[in-house]
C-alpha cells in the first residue's frame, strides 16, 4: 500500500517463556546467540516486539547492542492498538533508517533554496539532554547533528558524546589528542565536529561546506554569548585544525520554545495559519529575531518557536532566512507535515535520548565514582558500529 518494496522475514525468533525472568543483558544476548545461529549471514533489519511499553528494560540492552556492537538496524515496536496510522508511522521510522526518504520538498528536488543550492552549505542541530532530574551524578548528553549529501537538507547523522552532569554549554566540538604513531607523538582531532565534517566532505562529493548554518537548541538568553565564545569558538578551531586555509562563513540561530508567547487571528477562534512569522512589534528592538508557527495546531493554541539569529556572518536577508527555518520544519521524516521547530534540532533531542538508553545508569555511578586528575571522570558512550554511524538511526 505504502509502495515500499520489502521481502518475507527470512524468521520469526520468539524469546523463551523461563527467561522472561533473567537479567534484560542476559535476554538479549540470548537473542542475539539465537539469531546468529540461525541465519546464513548478518540481517539487514531487525524487527523487535517488545514486551512492554517503550519503558521496557530491554530497550535500552537491545539497541546498544545491535547499533554499537553489530552494526544492524532495528526498530522496536510494542503496540497496545494497531491501526493504519500507527503502521504508517512505524514504516516513516524504519524507511529513513534504512536510508530512505519519506519526502523531498519540491525546491530541495529542483536546488532552488536561496542561498543553501548556491553553495555547499553544511546545517547543525545542537542539543544537550541532561536525563535524570533527580540525580546530580548522571553525565550529561551532548547531541550534534549535521547534514550530508548536499545539496539536500533532508538527510542528517548524529554525533553523540556524555559530559560533566549538568553542563549545558557542549564541551567536545574540538578535542585535540596527543597519540604517538610510528614512535612520533603528534595532535589529532578527536572532537564531534571534525567527524561531522569528514563525512559531509565523504558524503557531498569531495566538497567542504563553504557555510555553516547552527541550530542551538536549550540555552537562555543569558546563555548566548556563551554560545558564540565557547561552542562557536570551538568549531572555528575544529576547522582551523582540519585546514588553515579554510574560511567557511557561520550563521548562528538559537531556538526557543520555553517561552509565553501566543498569537491569536483577530476575530477569528482559529489558530493562526501554519507558516505565519511575526518579526516586528513584538521582536527585540536591535537583535535580529522573530516568531514563526510552521505548524498546523490540532488541539489548543500553537505555541510559536522564537528564532534569535545571534551570528550571520553568511548575511541571509530576513525573507530567506526565514523561508530556510520555514522549509527546515517540512524534513522530518517521521512526520508527513510540518513540526514546530527545525528538523536538526528535532533530531538532536532524538539521538540524545537514544544513546542514553545505551548507558545503564545504577552501573554509571560505580564507573564515575573513580577519580582522574582529581575530577570526577564522565564515563564515554558505547561508539556506534561503522554501518550504522552514517544512519539515521535516532528517527
Amino acid at each position: 500500500m505504502k509502495g515500499i518494496m520489502i521481502r518475507e522475514p527470512f524468521k520469526v525468533f520468539q524469546e523463551r517463556r523461563e527467561l522472561s525472568n533473567r537479567p534484560p543483558s542476559f535476554r538479549v544476548e540470548k537473542m542475539i546467540e539465537e539469531i546468529q545461529s540461525n541465519l546464513p549471514a548478518a540481517p539487514q533489519f531487525l524487527l523487535c516486539l517488545l514486551p512492554e511499553r517503550k519503558s521496557s528494560k530491554l530497550y535500552g540492552p537491545w539497541k546498544k547492542r545491535n547499533l554499537s556492537d553489530l552494526g544492524v538496524v532495528t526498530q522496536c515496536i510494542a503496540p497496545q492498538r494497531v491501526n493504519d496510522q500507527y503502521l504508517t508511522n512505524v514504516l516513516l521510522k524504519i524507511n529513513a533508517k534504512l536510508g530512505g526518504i519519506n519526502s523531498l520538498l519540491a525546491i530541495e528536488n529542483s536546488h532552488s533554496i536561496p542561498t543553501i543550492s548556491e553553495v555547499p552549505t553544511l546545517i547543525v542541530g545542537m542539543d544537550v539532554s541532561h536525563g535524570s532530574t533527580t540525580r546530580s551524578d548522571l553525565p550529561s548528553i551532548a547531541a550534534v547533528v549535521s547534514s550530508r549529501q548536499w545539496p539536500l537538507i533532508s538527510r542528517y547523522r548524529a554525533a553523540v558524546r556524555t559530559q560533566s552532569p549538568k553542563l549545558e554549554m557542549i564541551d567536545s566540538l574540538f578535542k585535540p589528542v596527543e597519540v604517538t604513531k610510528d614512535q612520533k607523538v603528534e595532535t589529532v582531532d578527536r572532537g564531534v565536529f571534525r567527524e561531522l565534517l569528514m563525512d559531509f566532505y565523504h558524503s557531498s562529493e569531495g566538497r567542504k561546506p563553504e557555510h555553516i548554518i547552527i541550530f542551538r537548541d536549550g540555552v537562555s538568553e543569558s546563555q548566548f554569548s556563551q554560545v558564540l565564545n565557547i561552542e562557536l569558538d570551538q568549531i572555528l578551531e575544529a576547522c582551523k585544525f582540519l585546514d588553515a586555509r579554510w574560511f567557511p562563513k557561520f550563521t548562528v540561530v538559537v531556538a526557543q520554545k520555553n517561552h509565553h508567547t501566543k498569537f491569536f487571528q483577530a476575530n477569528s477562534p482559529d489558530n493562526v495559519p501554519p507558516g505565519t512569522v511575526i518579526d516586528s512589534g513584538i521582536c527585540h528592538a536591535k537583535n535580529n529575531d522573530f516568531y514563526m508557527c510552521a505548524h498546523a495546531g490540532m488541539i489548543g493554541t500553537t505555541r510559536p518557536t522564537h528564532y534569535h539569529v545571534l551570528y550571520d556572518e553568511i548575511g541571509f536577508s530576513a525573507d530567506d532566512l526565514q523561508e530556510l527555518v520555514h522549509s527546515l520544519s517540512y524534513v522530518y521524516q517521521r512526520s508527513t507535515t510540518a513540526i514546530s521547530i527545525v528538523a536538526p534540532i528535532c533530531y538532536a533531542h532524538l539521538a540524545a535520548s537514544q544513546m542514553s538508553q545505551f548507558m545503564k545508569f545504577e552501573e554509571l555511578s560505580e564507573q564515575s565514582s573513580g577519580h582522574e586528575g582529581g575530577l570526577l571522570a564522565v564515563p564515554e558512550l558505547p561508539k556506534l558500529h561503522r554501518d550504522v554511524s552514517s544512519s539515521m538511526f535516532f528517527c
